[in-house]
């Protein structure tokens, strides 16, 4: 058994350890940079509002992201939501700022430096989430980030972050935790994190995206290869195997119930895990 990956870590709601909600990140526009923010508010889609609220699409309504373009990676976005102002730039170069409702001045910088027509769409009901079966956020445990981080040499967890792209960050004891908050194929595994319900549906099927350092674009050879053998090597006695078609996955995805529409998530707020407790799971009876 590996030692950092029990098969029984000590977990439970009261007196002893909680998982609690270390960081939430919202990418507004989407493919680029996340902000990090207190709380966020729940969509009737189950998203949170603001993000991927926006999307670059080129000529041919595809959309621009690090997929499609690894020039993406060098831009970087920095979001005054209040305001709902963006600043922009490559790299530490000088940044612009924008009236995100005005799109025009926005479209014609990325033009400027993708060199191909760019389109700035919005959608404040649904966003432009990635899974349109499951909008709701994404969720990743920083032990998680921690232990990827070391299969490739990297000595920051927030450059996992950024690559893994996870709207909610939780703080948890051991690595791939958050494999418990989904179930068999079929189904979806009901839990609460304060006082929202939230429905886990599946481990992310992960892109060309985390392959890539999320400031340049360059690629680490070999990485799907290694994070598939690694992953199915420290598969977690609680995650449901046969949700695994292949290895390349890590995060959930989930789906929120339209009867959390308007509430906030916080961090800081616990997972509920006692609504957990009728499976098979890593928790204490």
């Amino acid at each position: 058994m590996n030692p950092r990956n029990p098969r029984n870590p000590r977990l439970d709601s009261g007196g002893g350890r909680t998982i609690a909600i270390k960081t939430i990140s919202l990418y507004p526009i989407k493919a680029l940079d996340p902000i990090v923010v207190a709380s966020a508010r729940i969509l009737p889609s189950g998203a949170f509002e603001h993000d991927r609220e926006f999307a670059l699409l080129d000529a041919q309504g595809n959309f621009i992201n690090g997929k499609r373009n690894s020039k993406v990676h060098q831009i970087r976005a920095r979001y005054n939501l209040q305001d709902m102002r963006v600043s922009l730039s490559v790299g530490e170069g000088t940044q612009a700022t924008f009236d995100l409702d005005h799109s025009a001045s926005i479209e014609r910088w990325f033009e400027a430096f993708l060199g191909t027509r760019v389109h700035l769409q919005r959608n404040t009901i649904t966003g432009f989430p990635d899974d349109l079966d499951s909008p709701g956020p994404t969720i990743i445990g920083s032990a998680t980030l921690l232990e990827v981080s070391s299969w490739f040499g990297i000595h920051d967890p927030h450059e996992s972050h950024r690559r893994f792209r996870a709207n909610i960050e939780l703080e948890t004891p051991v690595p791939f935790w958050e494999d418990v908050l989904f179930g068999p194929t079929g189904t979806t595994r009901t839990f609460r994190i304060g006082d929202i319900v939230i429905e886990g549906v599946n481990p992310c099927q992960r892109c060309v995206v985390p392959t890539r350092d999320p400031s340049t674009g360059i690629a680490l050879p070999d990485f799907q290869r290694i994070f598939a053998t690694k992953r199915e090597e420290m598969l977690p006695a609680w995650a449901e195997r046969s949700r695994f078609n292949h290895f390349y996955r890590v995060a959930v995805n989930t789906r929120i119930p339209r009867s959390e529409a308007g509430k906030p998530l916080h961090s800081g707020d616990v997972v509920a895990i006692e609504t957990l407790r009728s499976a098979v799971l890593p928790f204490p009876q």
